[in-house]
């Protein structure tokens, strides 16, 4: 009886010294992976990595982990335009079988979603922000972007009419898709400047506009997007994503 008790003691401290050396194996490996991470993006900060499953060491001698969150405050992607970037905040993935090279210095992810927010002012960049002719004697232009609820966008146009800025901006509801992996912004509705009649497409030259987002981590795409109040909420995925090498 007393072998046996200290059989289970001896078991008991065996398991509490794995797990101690597992969560430091863990934590040591979380902090590689972010640096890595920060290198190959080229970001400004270190980015949050989260190794998930237990145990950690059994995963590692197998060759593949089962689940890893990275979180990216702020990511500059390309935006389709030159050498211009638009700002992706709070870069959420999730990363589904991980697989990595025997000595670390690649890792590629089976699957990979996640979720960003594009802050209206870096969408404005893309719109008509400056005084664009749309008939004779009228200008018009985009001033701001907002929540306009039910996943809509709310276009804020300015107007001046022969001369005289209208006293207020009209604002016209509009849908945002996912299109060939550009964020698209099509009113709803078109906007009227007081009495005078304008072509649609002249129109649409000022409340429809799409910004691209290409080149985010690992080759990831845009897959879905709906207005939220502080930007444009996306929902990024992909197949074979590199986290490093």
């Amino acid at each position: 009886m007393r072998a046996l008790r200290i059989l289970l003691i001896v078991v008991v401290i065996l398991g509490g010294l794995f797990v101690i050396v597992d969560r430091v194996a863990v934590h040591f490996a979380e902090g590689e992976a972010a640096d890595k991470l920060r290198t190959t993006e080229n970001l400004a900060a270190t980015p949050d990595v989260s190794i998930k499953g237990f145990p950690f060491l059994t995963q590692v001698a197998g060759g593949e982990l089962d689940d890893i969150e990275v979180g990216i405050k702020s990511y500059e992607a390309a935006s389709g335009n030159g050498a211009e970037k638009i700002r992706i905040d709070d870069l959420k993935a999730d990363m589904k079988g991980v697989e990595f090279s025997g000595d670390y210095s690649s890792a590629t992810a089976a699957t990979a979603t996640g979720t960003a927010t594009i802050a209206y002012d870096e969408l404005l960049k893309t719109a008509k922000s400056t005084p664009t002719q749309v008939a004779p004697g009228v200008t018009a232009r985009v001033v701001g972007l907002s929540d306009g609820g039910n996943g809509k966008i709310k276009v804020a146009v300015e107007a001046t009419v022969l001369g005289a800025k209208l006293p207020q901006p009209v604002y016209v509801l509009s849908t945002v898709t996912v299109v060939d992996n550009k964020v698209k912004v099509h009113a709803d509705t078109l906007p009227r400047f007081g009495s005078v009649d304008i072509a649609e497409n002249r129109v649409r030259e000022i409340t429809d506009f799409q910004q691209a987002v290409d080149e985010l981590p690992g080759g990831i795409k845009l897959d879905k997007v709906q207005a939220a109040q502080d930007g444009v909420e996306i929902t990024v995925m992909g197949s074979n994503v590199k986290l490093a090498g």
